[in-house]
């Protein structure tokens, strides 16, 4: 979340006449609370209109948050929009259906079948990798102190393309975050990047199932063999952890035999964001440990709380309980075969609109075709604009897609990202490659100093 500064100046906003008391309008202070308040509906109507300002989010084409849920859905969040779902004594449905989701996802993600998987909803994906984080910091730290070894200098690996959520780890909880460089040839961590920079101060390899920047699934079984043979030739035993933050959701549906998850047994945690291709409104995330043993039990709070026992670990404490609910009920509400479905047409979707990109356009594809629905291209050399200036084009279009430069070692490439998600289906997708289609002539044209086209004004 962004920080955000004081402003020095107290503009007001007026309110309209329709809902002036006594005839009279009255400015609402923008930077202080008013003296008096008003009626719920004026207040409404202020904060409604400011709000228009804002793009449209099932046009943003740049995030992974899921933007449409049904009416059921958002019924039932709106039941539980005021349970703090840290009261699991006075909630204690909430909390079994709580339980009852990680139960699903461990089973979803092959946690051994008496293993006693244990794990927690978090407020997102970025909560769940900093616990899952420290587990492994502790994990290590614990080993070190066994054995007699120094527990100072911990390190992470993961490739320059992770999340940022990982460099705030290592930078919050003091850990060296080894960032391996990507190139041409991989976009991601491999498994001969990997090792050669693990020692035995390596906490934990992150393994990412669908980056952020190109969808691509990294080779978490290749990674895992490569770290088995690292330990069985005497060098240091290093776990991994799988951020699967989009594609815990994806590749068990779509991916059914990909190995990635805890049938490989280096394996020792996942995380997932529910409100991603979990199709829950933001905000929930889910980390889920193989067994109790991958869990420190230092990192477990016991805490007596409104006359109740509760074990917690969690870096919030007061959260709303709607969307462990939501997710829930999208559990039931789809099922496997329901998962499936939905995220095959964003797939299928995805699949359409790079080929038609490529197809109509100066256009190159960047990044695995396996992965996560995510259409990366980067514009073709000899262009006269560049992805930002097509990004800004399109802007005016109220079509949010961003351009940014891919991860250090391939950062002179500018890239073009759409996220596909649940509800964006082939005909918003026909409608964006055309708006593209014809930008990209304006630009074109605007170049080569034949200046914009010529638009119709409006007749009556």
């Amino acid at each position: 979340m962004a920080l955000h500064r004081h402003a020095a100046d107290d503009d007001s906003l007026q309110t309209r006449p329709q809902f002036a008391e006594h005839g009279e309008t009255h400015p609402v202070p923008k930077n202080r609370l008013p003296e008096r308040g008003m009626p719920a509906s004026v207040a409404y109507e202020v904060v409604h209109d400011e709000l228009l300002l804002d793009g449209s989010s099932r046009l943003n084409l740049a995030t992974f948050v899921t933007t449409w849920m049904d009416r059921e859905a958002r019924d039932l969040m709106a039941e539980c929009a005021d349970k703090n779902m840290i009261d699991k004594d006075e909630y204690p449905q909430t909390a079994e259906l709580e339980r009852r989701c990680v139960g699903m996802l461990a089973e979803l993600w092959h946690a051994p079948a008496h293993g006693h998987a244990t794990g927690c909803s978090t407020t997102g994906s970025s909560e769940a990798a900093m616990l899952a984080g420290l587990a492994l910091k502790w994990r290590w730290r614990d080993r070190r102190r066994a054995a007699g070894a120094p527990d100072d200098r911990p390190n992470m690996v993961m490739g320059a393309n992770v999340q940022v959520c990982w460099e705030k780890f290592c930078r919050y909880f003091d850990v060296e975050a080894r960032l391996v460089p990507v190139g041409p040839d991989a976009t991601h961590l491999t498994a001969e990047t990997a090792i050669a920079h693990c020692d035995d101060r390596t906490i934990g390899v992150v393994a990412v199932l669908g980056s952020t920047y190109d969808g691509s699934y990294e080779p978490v079984a290749d990674i895992a063999a490569a770290l088995d043979r690292l330990a069985a030739s005497g060098g240091p035993d290093v776990p991994v952890h799988v951020d699967a933050a989009s594609g815990g959701f994806v590749a068990p549906f779509l991916d059914p035999d990909l190995l990635w998850d805890f049938r490989l047994d280096r394996v020792a945690s996942i995380n997932a964001s529910g409100h991603k291709y979990g199709l829950v409104y933001p905000g929930v995330g889910w980390a889920v440990w193989r067994e109790p043993a991958a869990l420190p039990e230092g990192l477990v709070f016991d805490v007596d709380y409104l006359g109740g026992h509760m074990p917690t670990f969690a870096l919030n404490f007061s959260r709303p309980g709607a969307q462990v609910v939501a997710q829930y009920y999208s559990f039931l509400r789809l099922g496997r075969q329901g998962y499936r479905a939905v995220q095959q047409a964003a797939r299928d979707t995805a699949g359409w609109l790079s080929d038609e990109l490529v197809r109509r356009g100066p256009f190159r594809r960047v990044g695995a075709e396996l992965g996560i629905p995510v259409v990366t291209v980067a514009v073709a050399d000899g262009e006269p604009f560049d992805a930002y200036e097509l990004s800004e084009a399109l802007r005016a279009r109220n079509w949010l897609l961003p351009a940014y430069p891919m991860p250090p070692a391939l950062d002179d490439m500018s890239v073009l990202r759409v996220v596909v998600r649940n509800g964006f289906g082939r005909d918003l997708a026909t409608m964006l490659a055309g708006a593209v289609h014809d930008e990209v002539a304006e630009l074109r044209r605007r170049h080569g100093g034949q200046g914009a086209r010529h638009r119709a004004g409006f007749h009556h």
